[in-house]
């Protein structure tokens, strides 16, 4: 017999995970690296980065990462440092004066619902403007001291990582994140065994296990479902961020409202108001009807005036399509045993999601939000007006300018995206508070007073920075995706540094309008080919894996960039993320937007950019509506010309090559003989003491206490008191109204004078005699003036005045309002009656209305 020279079965593996054990006197080091203060604050990230420096490139960033690799060598180097350990030290004291100081009670405490935050770019939780936002919001609730509690997903994959074929096709990479290596911290039971939320689904239970992120002094509580307790079908759902079907989707929504109050419960946390960044997070409210009626005994209506009162929703979208929309028969099969906890019907429940009550309509988070929400706002001014406009069926008595739709208009969180050399100067320069006192313009005017080459010396330098950033990154991608080195060197030879730079950086879809520089390429070509005024373009941006218009334009725009006339003139830099971003935003000299009027909710990327003394080429859409000042930037008209949109895009086109030849490209260039342009450095002074003070997250916060948490706050309050006693009086009467609406009478109504031809400054009087009947609610009447719009024939709400209630005689009510005209043509007047309630926050609130014949 042969004997075999070879035995062996198959190989077994068991996974060991070796990581550097810091010693005693380093221990701090792991401390700062879990909280996300570092982020924000340049002696952490920069204390980390000396510490390994090639380690820190290779984490990305990332000082978890970073410390679990160090080896044992540089362990002992650093021990033997002095001046290293007396800058941990000093980082570490820096930290913790700042950590250990208590929440500012006397403000209302939050809990903030969304399905994303972008806090760091090594924290994957996020996808584009929305999460970003969400990252600031948190990052300035820490600096302000809030008692605001926030709560998302932890994402296995999150959102996709960007790489571009050779021929410019997107490649969306899903890598999974690491949990052990990240800036997070697993919440564990008494036992020391992770904890687990169940939340109950309709017909089984789904398990999460739930991570910290501390933000500075805020947590954020994530879940992850992505854990065996749960099946293989329920795994995925804290996977992707904005991934999978709409059943994922449903899914998703689910468990961010359903369990995102389920976690505060568990985890013992009560907050006074309730804020959905986004209609995502609206069935928080369903969860929290439930446990009114099942803790407080209260029936739904009494429920629904205590969810209310503590409840804010905030809108991102201009458009009804940017909404969640729900088929009733997919929002059954996750919601169908909802009604029952509720003690109403099915058809109840939905209606509740819909503009028309008994309608086939899908069921709109969005509309369900702005139902249970006391309060809702858009982003931005013009934001808040269009979303009156979109949300105005809803309440149909109501014109959209008189709707309870507010506004605070979006910012951004000044220490991250604030370039390092901008921070030391403005703490130089400025007063001390300028970081806590953000929204003073009075400190921000001593830019006027500082010498022009200081300006322009800081924007030298983070102009190079960038020219680095772009060939290093340029050449990793090229050679990456197995491009011909010889043509990355003549791209990065082309690239001029003392050029002239323009960035667009965003969300590539198609109303972003990223082809209007594009549409007239001859005309293009002579900018940026001309050697006098050199001139580079940087675009960056991602677009949805299922928007294939975006893709496109972003393919378009590369095919466009390697071509010889626009080689180094025109660059796309791929995987648009946070590093990027901030690299981007302080190094570029303009920043352009573009977007089709008005879908621009709000922007925030351009006010990045106003932190860092780069001015805004931009439509007046979204923030630059309002924030735009002559001599601090160049606008775009907010007035369509055409009707025709391909006809306004190459009219807007045309505007833009107009403003960069004659306007943009001559200033920047009129140098002096000291090698700068004085009046650029005007533009820059202008544009940060009179735009950059108003669009900071700390202005953003202010605005959002003052406006809606500070009342809901009190309101829900009151409301509680003496076992939810108002509550209680306020469905009681609301269901009186409701039964008994449809009672009352008109028995008169005298015109004093000819009030159908009146002139303008005299008055005239009008009383109305109105019998209750057998309703007991009191009532108010308005006299309401409106025009016909002539272009498309809309009536549009020009004001309103109230009447006096005069006297009561038994059931009867006699009003009279004497009124001075004071508009001129042909108008329309019209007298509508509402019920009346002190303890109502506003009409919205209660929209029944009944329009009367004069």
């Amino acid at each position: 017999m042969k004997i075999p020279t070879t035995n062996s079965n198959d190989s077994i593996w068991k996974d060991v995970y070796t990581y550097a054990r810091l010693p005693e006197q380093l221990e701090i080091l792991n401390e700062i690296a879990n909280n996300l203060w570092w982020v924000w604050n340049h002696e952490g990230a920069k204390l980390f980065g000396e510490l390994a420096p090639k380690l820190w490139k290779q984490t990305e960033g990332n000082p978890v990462a970073l410390l679990q690799r160090l080896s044992s060598k540089r362990i002992k180097e650093i021990i033997a440092d002095d001046k290293l350990l007396a800058k941990i030290s000093y980082v570490y004291n820096l930290y913790k004066a700042y950590i250990d100081v208590k929440p500012d009670c006397t403000r209302p405490s939050v809990a903030y619902f969304s399905m994303e935050y972008g806090l760091t770019n090594i924290l994957k939780i996020y996808s584009g403007g929305l999460g970003i936002l969400a990252g600031d919001y948190l990052k300035e609730a820490s600096d302000c001291n809030i008692n605001l509690t926030a709560v998302g997903f932890l994402y296995r994959y999150g959102y996709f990582t960007q790489s571009l074929s050779m021929d410019g096709q997107q490649i969306a990479n899903y890598e999974a994140q690491d949990f052990t290596a990240l800036p997070l911290t697993q919440i564990m039971d008494a036992d020391g065994t992770p904890m687990l939320l169940e939340v109950p689904f309709q017909d089984h239970l789904v398990y999460a296990h739930i991570w910290k992120v501390n933000v500075g002094r805020i947590p954020l509580y994530l879940m992850d479902t992505d854990i065996h307790e749960n099946s293989e079908w329920d795994r995925p759902i804290t996977h992707q961020l904005y991934g999978g079907d709409w059943e994922n989707r449903m899914k998703q929504e689910y468990l961010l409202g359903i369990g995102g109050i389920l976690l505060l419960e568990k985890l013992g946390i009560k907050t006074q108001v309730y804020h959905c960044n986004e209609g995502h997070a609206a069935l928080i409210n369903a969860q929290r009807l439930a446990d009114y009626i099942r803790k407080d005994k209260l029936e739904f209506n009494e429920a629904l005036e205590m969810v209310r009162a503590s409840s804010l929703y905030t809108v991102h979208t201009p458009v009804p399509a940017g909404h969640d929309y729900f088929d009733e028969s997919l929002f059954g099969k996750y919601m169908g045993h909802f009604p029952q906890k509720l003690g109403i019907t099915w058809q109840e429940f939905i209606d509740m999601g819909r503009t028309c009550p008994g309608s086939a309509e899908k069921f709109c988070m969005s509309t369900f939000a702005l139902n249970t929400c006391q309060e809702a706002n858009g982003v931005s001014q013009l934001h808040g007006k269009v979303s009156r406009n979109m949300f105005a069926s809803l309440w149909k008595g109501y014109f959209p300018d008189e709707l309870h739709v507010g506004y605070v208009t979006n910012g951004v969180h000044l220490p991250t995206w604030m370039a390092t050399e901008w921070k030391i100067f403005l703490k130089d320069k400025f007063s001390k508070d300028v970081f806590s006192d953000q929204s003073n313009k009075d400190i921000w005017a001593d830019i006027q007073h500082v010498p022009d080459a200081e300006i322009w010396n800081i924007r030298k330098a983070l102009k190079n920075k960038l020219i680095e950033y772009i060939k290093t990154q340029y050449t990793e991608n090229w050679l990456k995706n197995q491009g011909d080195p010889s043509k990355v060197v003549t791209v990065l030879d082309r690239i001029n540094p003392n050029a002239l730079i323009f960035g667009f950086g965003r969300r590539f879809a198609t109303y972003k309008r990223a082809h209007l520089l594009f549409t007239n390429l001859d005309r293009l070509q002579k900018i940026v080919n001309n050697e006098d005024y050199p001139v580079l373009f940087v675009f960056t941006g991602k677009a949805h894996p299922a928007d294939g218009g975006g893709q496109g334009l972003i393919k378009h725009i590369v095919e466009i960039s390697r071509r010889p006339e626009f080689l180094g003139k025109i660059i796309f830099l791929e995987n648009y993320d946070m590093r990027l971003a901030r690299r981007l935003i302080s190094g570029v000299d303009v920043w352009i937007n573009t977007p089709t009027r008005p879908l621009e909710a709000s922007g925030t990327s351009g006010e990045k950019a106003e932190m860092n003394g780069v001015l805004n080429l931009s439509v007046l859409d979204g923030w630059w509506y309002e924030g735009y000042r002559e001599g601090a930037g160049w606008a775009l008209t907010e007035k369509r010309t055409y009707d025709n949109q391909q006809y306004q895009d190459q009219l807007d086109a045309a505007t833009i090559y107009h403003l960069l030849e004659d306007e943009i490209i001559p200033l920047y260039y009129a140098k002096n003989n000291k090698g700068y342009s004085p009046e650029w450095v005007q533009y820059i002074k202008n544009s940060m003491s009179q735009i950059a003070p108003d669009y900071t997250m700390k202005r953003m916060m202010d605005d959002y206490f003052a406006r809606f948490y500070n009342k809901l706050a009190a309101r829900a309050a009151s409301l509680a008191n003496n076992g939810n006693a108002i509550a209680r009086s306020i469905a009681e009467w609301k269901k009186e109204v409701a039964e008994h609406w449809d009672s009352f009478t008109v028995e008169a109504v005298t015109f004093g004078g000819n009030s159908f031809q009146t002139i303008v400054g005299e008055d005239y009087a009008i009383e109305i005699i109105i019998n209750r009947n057998d309703l007991k609610s009191a009532l108010g009447i308005d006299l309401v003036y409106a025009r016909e719009n002539p272009e498309n024939h809309n009536i549009e709400f020009v004001f309103s005045e109230p009447f006096e209630l005069k006297k009561t005689v038994g059931s009867t009510l006699h009003f009279a309002i004497r009124h001075t005209a004071a508009e001129f043509g042909r108008l329309k007047i019209g007298f509508r009656v509402y019920p009346y309630n002190a303890a109502l926050p506003h009409r919205m609130d209660f929209a029944y209305v009944r329009w009367i014949q004069g």
